[in-house]
């Protein structure tokens, strides 16, 4: 029997029709819309493309997005600035820091600086210790990996007690959606480029997230009869065959796959259009905790 397949951009629409009828409130009461800023360095395509994406879907949703765009040789300074000027900004709620950036910024000073109750991305170092620490809470959680949770509980996946297997350990993706799954209760055990023997550790898990970036990695006949796959990745592999000479596909072999896993999400539109759909429902949440703080 053939997986059910999940489809993240119908999950996304339904939460920012809601995330937008949210907003329409927000606006009503304060007299203005809720704010994301953003911050992106240099001219990385992929980075400029889906910051595009992020202020479209915010403006879309009724939300203000603000963006300052530095080039590629901007200076440390140059950056903390930007973000002091979020941070100062009152109708700014939520600020994004695109990474990766370059080489001659500090990226873990700049996230630092982030305002804490701005912090929608998730990525400050207290929101990240809150989230490792047993019995504490981040006031945000990264925004990929809560988009992965969020279709895990829409597959009706049962996280307690589950053997869950994350592949891939980067601090975007890997490390963060382990520490929630930890918190939700299942076993998890984490795999990179030095682990041996994956194939065997992935068969045993009842969830399976990949985000380890290579196209194809995992494999259908790696997984367990019935698992819950979650496909973060997003690789460019050629296609003659397609109107570009391109596809994109995930870490996971999604035609064999399909075949064995209970539920999986498909690449593109599955775990991407949660992506940006979490971190609005972080900057809404982030508008609310502020403005009825000043209010006061």
């Amino acid at each position: 029997m053939s997986a059910v397949i999940i489809d993240g951009q119908a999950i996304a629409d339904e939460m920012r029709n809601a995330i937008a009828q949210d907003a329409a409130r927000f606006k009503e009461q304060f007299g203005y819309a809720p704010g994301l800023g953003v911050v992106l360095v240099g001219e990385n395509p992929a980075s400029a493309q889906y910051v595009r994406m992020k202020r479209r879907a915010c403006e879309a949703a009724g939300m203000n997005s603000v963006g300052h765009l530095l080039p590629a040789d901007a200076t440390q300074d140059d950056v903390e600035a930007a973000v002091r000027a979020l941070n100062d900004d009152p109708t700014i709620h939520g600020i994004l820091v695109q990474l990766p950036m370059p080489p001659q910024i500090d990226e873990a000073r700049v996230l630092s600086l982030v305002s804490l109750e701005k912090d929608v991305d998730g990525f400050h170092p207290i929101n990240i210790g809150s989230l490792a620490m047993k019995g504490r809470d981040p006031l945000f959680t990264p925004a990929t990996p809560t988009g992965c949770m969020v279709l895990l509980e829409r597959m009706g996946a049962k996280l307690e007690g589950a053997n869950a297997v994350v592949i891939g350990r980067s601090n975007i993706v890997g490390m963060p959606v382990a520490l929630m799954l930890m918190k939700a209760n299942a076993t998890v055990t984490m795999c990179h480029s030095r682990t041996r023997d994956i194939a065997e550790i992935v068969r045993r898990a009842d969830v399976v997230v990949a985000a380890i970036g290579k196209a194809n990695y995992v494999k259908g006949d790696w997984l367990k009869p019935g698992a819950f796959v979650v496909d973060v990745g997003t690789n460019k592999i050629d296609d003659p065959a397609a109107k570009n000479g391109y596809r994109y596909v995930g870490d996971v072999d999604f035609e064999a796959a399909k075949e064995v896993a209970g539920a999986i999400t498909k690449v593109p539109g599955g775990v991407g259009p949660m992506t940006i759909t979490m971190l609005m429902h972080n900057t809404i949440k982030a508008a609310w905790r502020i403005a009825q703080k000043i209010t006061l």
